[in-house]
């Protein structure tokens, strides 16, 4: 074959046309050999092969990514399954319930209906963690969420929301229907666990709140919520429907909290100090420091309405320490200003939350060196239950408190345990015996028996007692004749400011 007729070849535009279909990406492209068997025709057989190779590549590059992206989907979903799920009970978390009372929110928007929510708190699982061990516990917990399934629909929804604490979502139910579960869900948890040789019980203080059209799915679970501290407030293992009056409760402790909280910067607290008395000579022997907050707008507000609360939200570590500075400073100025007229004690008060301050001993003793009070001066006030209720860090505390010289005293005694093994244990130096016991001393013979053998209970235990609430002198005589030696009350005076201390020491104190 001439050149002239090898360039006039038809198969290599074919060649041409099928190497430019290559490169543009159809793989699948082939070229017809002729037959002829020649160089053009080997050249298109060698084209043809490597289209296939790479057709084959395409493929199997092709069905590795689609199997690749299909296990990435199974994992993401499985991430995603997992940030959802409790890991120890397998059930949803506190995201995935949000998701679900959204959904059945807007599900049940157009027929007038809305989910409810229990929220429920377990109410002696911290003792179950501390006794038997966080196996123990997690034992618990996941025994706890089985009996939760068991005791809801199968259309309902149970979720752990951290902790010992669990929520259920129920939709298309009567409100009576949603306590009737709420009520059955507390029954199963009043049966006790087996964990290994031990039973323990796992009962739930349970909030409660109904939904209406329109209840965002955050307000159901904060109506909820506070229905369960409700729960806990009437003396747990109980069921509570939330009520708008509890949203205005918590509010309203909201708003106390925070003008507390100004409060102690503001220099609206004052200390006033009530004395205590030698009943046979009028001698006071110590003051007690008082808490008074002057609200601007209330007026004086006495600790009771403000205490708890600040001992719930930790603003009592604030309190305390405020109250601990002002009356080691208040001690030191009396007896700068009179010595002579400053020989008796200082009494402060100790809460449960503050027993455990991580600075208290270190806060005690250095205000007691920066003021040049010496130790033995002061004396801790702490109640019953809270002494009898303490654990090793307590009782270091105490211990360390005392290894100070600082005096400590029961106070409220009567109202708490009132064990002659608990009183004989308990680290104090005096008995502060509550009002509540001699209210009725004058007339009720019965009650005079018992006030007379509280003391000799107390001094067997080498303590000495002091009776607070004495409004009377007919109150005063009787406890001098059972052998009581001290008292403090309105008989004697009301708690004063700072300033008139010193002139109230300056006339002998007589009754009035």
């Amino acid at each position: 074959m001439s050149p002239e007729e090898d360039t006039q070849d038809p198969r290599l535009q074919q060649l041409v046309d099928g190497v430019v279909r290559l490169a543009a990406g159809e793989l699948n492209a082939r070229i017809e050999p002729s037959g002829r068997r020649d160089d053009i025709d080997a050249v298109i057989t060698g084209v043809n092969l490597l289209a296939e190779e790479l057709e084959y590549i395409h493929s199997d590059m092709e069905q590795r990514v689609a199997d690749r992206t299909a296990m990435l989907r199974r994992t993401q979903a499985g991430l995603e399954q997992m940030a959802k799920t409790d890991a120890l009970t397998g059930l949803a978390n506190r995201t995935l319930l949000y998701e679900w009372i959204r959904e059945a929110t807007l599900a049940t928007a157009g027929d007038g209906t809305s989910p409810a929510v229990l929220v429920l708190d377990l109410d002696s699982f911290k003792v179950i963690n501390d006794t038997l061990g966080h196996g123990a516990g997690d034992a618990v917990l996941v025994e706890v969420a089985r009996r939760l399934r068991s005791a809801v629909r199968a259309s309902d929804t149970v979720a752990r929301l951290g902790g010992d604490e669990f929520a259920v979502v129920i939709t298309e139910s009567a409100d009576e229907e949603v306590l009737h579960i709420a009520r059955r869900v507390s029954e199963r948890l009043q049966e006790g666990v087996q964990i290994g040789t031990d039973t323990v019980w796992a009962m739930a203080s349970i909030g409660v709140c109904i939904g209406t059209p329109g209840y965002p799915a955050e307000a159901l679970m904060r109506d909820a919520d506070i229905a369960m501290y409700q729960a806990k407030a009437q003396g747990r293992n109980n069921v509570q429907l939330f009520q708008p009056e509890m949203l205005d409760a918590v509010r309203e402790r909201s708003r106390t909290t925070a003008e507390l909280r100004r409060a102690v910067a503001g220099g609206e607290l004052e200390l006033q100090y009530q004395p205590v008395i030698e009943l046979a000579s009028g001698r006071v022997t110590a003051l007690e420091a008082l808490l008074r907050w002057h609200h601007p707008v209330q007026g004086t507000i006495m600790p009771d309405s403000f205490i708890q609360i600040a001992e719930e939200t930790g603003l009592i570590l604030e309190l305390g320490r405020w109250v601990l500075h002002e009356a080691i400073r208040q001690m030191s100025a009396w007896h700068n200003a009179a010595p002579d007229l400053a020989d008796f004690r200082l009494h402060v008060n100790l809460s449960a939350v503050e027993l455990l301050r991580s600075d208290l001993l270190e806060d005690v003793r250095d205000t007691l060196t920066a003021h040049g009070v010496d130790p033995q001066r002061l004396v801790m006030e702490i109640t019953e239950t809270v002494l009898m209720s303490r654990g090793t860090a307590e009782e270091q505390v105490l211990g360390r408190l005392r290894d100070l010289g600082v005096g400590l005293q029961i106070d409220d005694f009567g109202t708490g345990y009132s064990s002659i093994s608990y009183l004989r244990s308990l680290p104090a130096d005096t008995v502060n015996v509550d009002h509540s016991l001699i209210r009725d001393i004058c007339s009720d013979p019965q009650q005079q028996r018992f006030v007379a053998a509280i003391l000799q209970l107390i001094s067997s235990a080498g303590l000495q007692a002091i009776v607070e609430g004495i409004e009377t002198g007919e109150q005063a005589a009787q406890l001098q004749a059972m052998g009581y030696l001290y008292g403090q009350g309105y008989y004697y005076g009301r708690p004063v400011p700072a300033g008139e201390v010193l002139d109230r020491l300056r006339v002998p104190l007589s009754p009035r």
